[in-house]
């Protein structure tokens, strides 16, 4: 990679690397070399690691009323496939990365590689500077987003964050298919799914049809891969 665009790379993310290596080793695609392991695919799996933690971290700080599950909710949607894109997206850090001939304008890259690549990026700073230079970096990409997701809107923003999606990715919006419904009139269950384009994904109970929209939609996250890591509650018999 020339010395040029790893300058660019440097003033885009706010860091000077000691070991340019690694700067163009988070932004080797494995398609562009002949051994994956000098990808960024192992700098990915670390960087997520890093990533979780420092999200964790600052959740856990600045909410100190909440509970291990609502903590949960929030870092699950601040780690997404998702927001990871959306960060990647807005450094434009996708223009940057290396990918062989097969893979070049590939739609990919817009999701699943934007957010590959920033957890490579953030691997890279941690492997060269420590944990303060990727933490810094993180909070400065992560601060506005995090500030806006309170419990409550991680608790209720799982329909408008696949509406979004869908929107962007499939260009339709999503629907809700109620399957089943169970107990008397005064405390009634409700079991729904998510369709896109005719596809149908898992169904979820609620306790009521607001409820079992918003699992609805989480399990489509899930499936899509936008949201991962997330242990959703049994559901009933």
């Amino acid at each position: 990679m020339e010395q040029e665009i790893l300058d660019q790379i440097e003033q885009v993310v706010g860091y000077r690397f000691t070991s340019r290596k690694l700067l163009e080793e988070a932004f080797m695609h494995a398609s562009a070399v002949d051994k994956r392991t000098l990808s960024n695919e192992r700098l990915e799996f670390l960087g997520d690691s890093v990533l979780a933690l420092v999200i964790c971290k600052t959740i856990f700080e600045r909410s100190p009323e909440d509970l291990e599950g609502d903590l949960t909710k929030m870092k699950s949607m601040l780690v997404s496939r998702g927001i990871c894109a959306q960060v990647a997206r807005d450094l434009n850090l996708h223009k940057f990365l290396k990918v062989g001939k097969g893979m070049a304008g590939s739609q990919s890259l817009t999701h699943s590689l934007a957010a590959g690549l920033l957890e490579a990026l953030i691997a890279a700073i941690y492997l060269d500077g420590g944990f303060e230079p990727a933490e810094t970096f993180i909070l400065k990409n992560f601060d506005a987003i995090i500030q806006k997701a309170s419990v409550e809107q991680a608790q209720g923003n799982f329909k408008s964050i696949l509406q979004q999606f869908a929107q962007q990715h499939f260009n339709t919006t999503p629907t809700y298919e109620l399957l089943d419904e169970k107990g008397p009139d005064h405390n009634k269950c409700f079991e729904i799914q998510v369709v896109i384009n005719q596809r149908h994904f898992p169904s979820a109970w609620g306790n009521n049809k607001k409820e079992a929209e918003q699992k609805a939609a989480l399990n489509a996250l899930i499936e899509l891969g936008v949201i991962k890591d997330y242990c959703e509650e049994p559901q009933p018999e």
